[in-house]
């Protein structure tokens, strides 16, 4: 339920309003922009009466959200979520660069891509010091070491770390020691770990399932914000379609559908939903055109011999040239990189 007030409606108006619904043990949600002020309803609202609530003096209407997320949900917060990570900004009219390696190798390895990545203009550096692959005899990452490797490279050059958690059993290291917590497509439905992760004050970075809907995800995306953190990123990296020629199949729709829908920032994986190297460019140009806040992108300085995902891993010249034509692609967009 969303309650419309009066823009020029009283503190002690909206608080009479909010009283009544805490009352029933409702949850509220008080957006309050220049021209607008909004209390979004969450919990059993079925018994609510709209016609006592437009009584309240202050209220213009009483709307109700057909959609399951509630949250999430563009009528709770009109304008765009801009989330400050260390000052580096997503949402709005923000465009957010993340790059770096699949896998933590080596410290003198993710130190000089994030010398690199960040020389060219990415504002966030990736890398997985856990990884979760397909083959219980793939490299399965270095773990905790890798999360201090990780944790050198934000000292060598400043950039937030974007790291994967596979379980609860690592939350208390990864608030304490990541800037941005990224949620795989394995565990988007991981509700235990999306819960959990709700109770930290952490930017969560929540990827797209491998086949799931949009609903879904934003469902995910609800799983955290109803534990108390607003702080979601939407990642789309391609889902599983019939097509074989590429990894993935990047679902460019989902950037407006999702801009339509909800206020959270929604960034593009263009390295997981193709694949491929030569993929990397062409989908990164287009998900800007699309409206997306942000880019992720694999990058390593030698993809031949890398650990994981070589085959769709750019090199730091490729990104560097990749990231020139972003920029002109992110100012027509009226985004600032």
């Amino acid at each position: 339920m969303i309650i419309v007030m009066n823009p020029n409606c009283s503190e002690d108006e909206v608080l009479k309003v909010k009283g009544e619904l805490e009352s029933k043990g409702l949850g509220i949600h008080l957006s309050q922009g220049e021209t607008f002020c909004i209390i979004g309803v969450v919990g059993e609202t079925r018994a609510i009466d709209s016609d006592k609530l437009l009584r309240f003096s202050g209220v213009d209407k009483v709307l109700k959200v057909e959609e399951p997320y509630k949250k999430a949900n563009r009528l709770f917060k009109p304008e765009d979520t801009v989330i400050d990570v260390r000052g580096s900004l997503i949402g709005g009219d923000n465009l957010a660069v993340i790059a770096g390696p699949c896998s933590v190798e080596s410290e003198d390895q993710i130190i000089e891509i994030a010398k690199s990545v960040k020389e060219s203009g990415a504002n966030f550096l990736r890398g997985g010091a856990f990884k979760p692959r397909t083959s219980p005899y793939s490299f399965q990452g270095l773990e905790l070491e890798g999360l201090e490797l990780l944790k050198k490279a934000r000292e060598a050059t400043g950039l937030p770390i974007v790291t994967e958690i596979m379980s609860t059993d690592y939350i208390d290291v990864f608030e304490r020691d990541v800037d941005v917590i990224q949620v795989g497509a394995r565990n988007m439905q991981n509700f235990d770990l999306l819960k959990q992760l709700g109770k930290t004050n952490k930017t969560i970075l929540l990827k797209r399932g491998l086949s799931a809907t949009i609903e879904e995800w934003l469902m995910s995306a609800e799983y955290i914000m109803a534990a108390g953190n607003d702080n979601v990123i939407l990642c789309e990296r391609g889902i599983r379609t019939f097509e074989t020629y590429t990894r993935n199949t990047l679902d460019l729709s989902a950037i407006p559908v999702i801009k339509r829908r909800s206020h959270l920032p929604v960034i593009v994986d263009p390295s997981h939903a193709a694949g491929y190297w030569y993929l990397v460019e062409p989908l990164a140009k287009a998900a800007i055109s699309a409206g997306a806040d942000g880019l992720m992108i694999e990058v390593h300085n030698n993809p031949q011999c890398a650990l994981s995902d070589g085959q769709q891993s750019i090199k730091p010249e490729s990104f560097k040239k990749i990231m020139d034509k972003v920029r002109i692609l992110a100012e027509m967009e009226g985004k600032k990189l």
